[in-house]
């Protein structure tokens, strides 16, 4: 895929934009984020540009998916988050807001402000099964 016109992602994948690039290698780009959750908070995209998490191709993907690995492997090792998540959104209702497919690679801190959006409660076991027998292509 060739690069979206208007795209800031595209344009820090190709050099022309403007982020501290913090590892990189010949599918994908990792840059501090302008906006961070915490100290350390990171994006790792694809050199290519796809929308979203149901674009990418095979190949991207596992490449997005080993730089965030390694970018994680390597704040255990110099900033020494207490965790880390690596987070997508796929669509609008899902937060995204730069469309051009990107991991969130945020330290975590056991002092942090983050919280989860959801608060874990027990679902309703029969829509659960519900649920599961249409994913798996049943009625």
């Amino acid at each position: 895929m060739s690069g979206a016109d208007g795209c800031i992602f595209c344009a820090i994948a190709s050099g022309q934009g403007s982020a501290p690039i913090i590892d990189s290698d010949e599918r994908t780009v990792a840059f501090l984020d302008i906006n961070p959750a915490t100290r350390g908070h990171a994006l790792v995209i694809p050199r290519a540009h796809w929308r979203d998490l149901l674009e990418i191709d095979e190949e991207d993907l596992a490449a997005s998916i080993a730089a965030a690995r390694r970018l994680a492997r390597r704040m255990q090792e110099t900033i020494k988050p207490d965790g880390v998540n690596v987070l997508n959104s796929c669509g609008r209702a899902a937060w995204q807001t730069v469309f051009h497919f990107h991991l969130h690679v945020v330290p975590r801190y056991q002092d942090d402000p983050l919280e989860l959006p959801w608060r874990p409660t027990p679902g309703d076991s029969e829509e659960i099964a519900r649920v599961a027998s249409e994913l798996r292509g049943g009625s």
